[in-house]
């Protein structure tokens, strides 16, 4: 996971909460996130660089529609990352508190 963008992250995370989604359904979410257009050009290479790097996995709906499924490897890379996230939270909750 060091080695992906934020932006691949954010899509990982929304490929593992949403079921089997399409291009275009991760499309919305990711605009609702950031408050601003994604275009096409940016949020498919990101895809298939994550379908390369197989963190998901990429089937078909139909003839025209692509959707996207985390890898097991995927899902234990985001749990890796929250675990190593929330111990740094963690800490800093104590020092608060």
């Amino acid at each position: 996971m060091f080695d992906l963008t934020g932006f691949q992250r954010d899509i990982m995370y929304l490929v593992a909460g949403l079921n089997d989604p399409h291009g275009l359904a991760v499309k919305d979410e990711l605009e609702k996130y950031y408050e601003s257009e994604i275009h096409h050009g940016r949020l498919y290479p990101n895809l298939d660089e994550l379908v390369k790097k197989g963190l998901i996995k990429k089937g078909k709906k139909d003839r025209r529609t692509n959707v996207y499924k985390l890898t097991d490897r995927g899902l234990r890379e985001l749990q890796d990352r929250r675990e190593w996230e929330d111990q740094y939270l963690q800490e800093k909750q104590a020092i608060t508190t």
